[in-house]
Parts: structure tokens; sequence; C-alpha cells
């Protein structure tokens, strides 16, 4: 079981994730528990560092973060004793978990299961903190955003669980986010490549990492709610369908990019492996290339998207290797935003995309950059429009209707 920091937000709710490890225990089952920081605590954490130090070390900021994760299982562990079960807490290094990688977003090289399989065999629930792993200097590193779904899934790799059971705020995963578009519909299953599209178009579902390990290692998934006993999402392999058939099964919305514009670059080989070898050297992510065609004197753009929380960084990036190119200027624009359809078969099906196209012009929504693949398409909108742009795609492409 993982519980995320909405499902361990205050000290009720703490009890009452404690209360469904502990009915799972009863039913004969050895429960092993990955426990998120409470609530907000992991970016108050952050905000703080960021008072002491603007631009915080990486290695401090993890010793400092993860002691969210270490709040949580405690907090869980202690619920679990109330009730008169045995339970134990134990943090990621403690577990076993083994990482590799830079600070804040090292990757699980293996874990050490011998104690947790000791305490299991005690007759205990074990709450293990998500979200962290010992490095391989000693230190405790963290696993990058979201990353207790990937403490979660490796664990039950690891312990060849029969599934994983991703509990959160949300009764499962939904056509389109509930809380904007009020009709949204919950599926029943979706397929790990459907997920791993919507985690990158940005959707709050999980970790696009923790669904690579998931799919790769066959943990079975099961996306729930803490809070009501309805059945959730099963996350499966594949599903049987009419063989190229184009299929929307799910909309995502993403606030969180901005968007970077290198205009005026002069039109020579090699001018846009330069300019991406300098994000590549801070280390900032980019989505959605798009170069325009040479048509002002040689000379062209080109765009595109980034996390909103590396945008400064990568701006000055940008404007070094802009001068060094002899481009105009580096242009930030973060009002916008991304809406993505997801589904299987685009490729082949025109459709897809003109409907998006269509149900955007007939709301007055003005697109500024396209990407497409067999699995997704996206549009780059005003944010001011974003949640307008998603309640217009879920009801053009019917989404609402019927049984997945």
């Amino acid at each position: 079981m993982k519980f995320g920091g909405t499902s361990v937000a205050d000290p009720e709710k703490i009890q009452r994730a404690a209360e469904r490890a502990i009915a799972a225990r009863r039913r004969g089952a050895a429960v092993a528990v990955v426990v998120s920081a409470p609530g907000e605590l992991t970016d108050e954490l952050i905000a703080l560092a960021e008072r002491v130090a603007p631009d915080p070390d990486g290695r401090e900021l993890d010793q400092l973060v993860t002691t969210g994760e270490q709040v949580g299982v405690a907090l869980f562990a202690m619920a679990c004793r109330a009730r008169g079960v045995p339970a134990v807490s134990l943090t990621g290094p403690q577990a076993g978990f083994e990482a590799v990688g830079a600070y804040g977003r090292a990757q699980v090289r293996r874990i050490r299961t011998r104690r947790i399989l000791r305490h299991l065999r005690a007759g205990e629930i074990v709450a293990v903190a998500g979200f962290q792993a010992l490095g391989p200097d000693g230190d405790t590193v963290t696993l990058g955003r979201g990353g207790s779904d990937l403490s979660a899934v490796a664990l039950a790799s690891a312990l060849k669980t029969d599934f994983c059971e991703i509990y959160s705020d949300v009764k499962g995963i939904y056509t389109a986010d509930p809380r904007i578009v009020h009709d949204a519909r919950k599926l029943k299953t979706i397929t790990f490549e459907e997920l791993l599209e919507l985690a990158g178009a940005g959707a709050q579902v999980m970790q696009a990492r923790s669904l690579e390990v998931a799919e790769r290692f066959g943990v079975e998934l099961h996306v729930r709610s803490a809070f009501h006993n309805q059945p959730g999402t099963r996350v499966v392999a594949q599903e049987d369908r009419m063989l190229e058939k184009a299929f929307v099964s799910s909309l995502a919305l993403d606030k969180s990019e901005v968007r970077l514009t290198v205009v005026g670059v002069p039109d020579r080989p090699g001018t846009a492996a330069k300019v991406l070898s300098a994000l590549a050297a801070e280390g900032t992510p980019v989505d959605m290339i798009i170069q325009s065609a040479a048509s002002r004197g040689g000379v062209n753009d080109i765009s595109f998207m980034t996390p909103r929380g590396g945008a400064a960084k990568a701006k000055k990036a940008l404007e070094a290797v802009a001068r060094r190119l002899g481009a105009e200027r580096v242009d930030l624009n973060e009002q916008v935003a991304k809406v993505s359809a997801v589904g299987t078969g685009f490729r082949h099906s025109p459709k897809i995309a003109a409907t998006m196209f269509e149900a955007l012009a007939a709301h007055g929504i003005n697109i500024h950059m396209i990407s497409a693949s067999d699995l997704r398409v996206s549009c780059v909108v005003d944010q001011k429009d974003a949640e307008s742009a998603l309640r217009a795609l879920h009801k053009a492409y019917g989404l609402s209707r019927g049984r997945r």
C-alpha cells in the first residue's frame, strides 16, 4: 500500500490509513506500506530552505526534505500500535533502498529486503518512508517529485507482492480532472502506456518513472481513494480493442510549465543542437520543441516548454548561447498551459487532432504550439483559457458518455 500526502495530511487521516492497513492484515496479508510526507510538508520545507538560502545546496536540501516522510511513517506506525497492531517505521535507507545519481533525482539501484521481510514474518506492519534512499556516499538522497510512487512500485517488485495499491484523495483515474470537469468519468481500467502519457502530459496521477518500473517488472497497480471503499482504477498491460481504432481515454491539463523562445536564431546547421546543449548542461528538461521555418532573412525561432521551477536558470543559459549565436533575444511566457488528449491509434486517425483544433477554435481559444504522437495530442494555450479548453475537449470527445 502507498499513501500519498493528502491521505495522511492530518491525524484523523493517518488513523484512517492505518485502519486500512490493519484490515488487510486481518484478512491474512503481510502488509508493507509506503508513506509520503503529510499534506504540504515537503513544499513547506522547500520554502523554508529557500528563505534561508535562495539556491540551497542539493545535499542539504535532500537532508531536509526527507524528514517529511520520516514524520509520516513514524505517525503511521504509532497509529497502528495504538490499535493494538504491531508495526515498525523505517526510513528508506533503513528499509534497504539503495540509489545512484544526483541529489534530488536519484535512481533506485536495488532494495535489500532482509530487514523488511524479518518484520513481516514477525507479523508486523512495515511502514517505509517513501521518496528516499541511501546514496553511494552514505548520504540520504531523494528520488524526485512523486518519488514515493517509485518507492512503492520498486518495493512491490522486490517483495514480489500480489499487487500495489496507490491511495490518494481521488477515487481513481478520470477522463479529466474532476475538480475542473464535473462530469468526468472514473475509468475502470487504463493501460500503462496511456497512464505514462497522462503523467508526461502533466496529469497528477503517478510519477512517470514509477509506471515504467511497474510495467517492466509486471507490478499490478490499483489506484484507489483513501477515503472511500469503492473500486478504483486498475492499470493493465493492454486491453482488447478493435485493431487500429483511434480511442481517446483521458485528458490532462498542465499549468506547471512555461514557454521559452529563442527569437531570431541564424538558420545554420548545428544551431538547434547548441541551443539545447546549453539547457542539457544545466539539467533542464524540455518538452514540445518547435522550430519555425526560416522566413526572416535566414533566421528562425526555437520554442519549447520547460518546468516553471527551472525557468529563470534556463532563460539565463539561453541568453548566454543566444549572444554567441547572434540571436535577437530570449522570450519567457509564463501565462501558458498545456492541454492533452491521450489514447491509442492517433497516428492513423487525423480526426482526433482535428476534433481538438475545431473544439478550441469554436470556443475562441488560440493555439501556440502543437505536438502529436500515436498516443497523445497536446496543445499549448493561454493559461486563462486552460480550464475552458479542458471542458470543451471533454465534451467534444464525448468522454462523459458510455462505459469503459
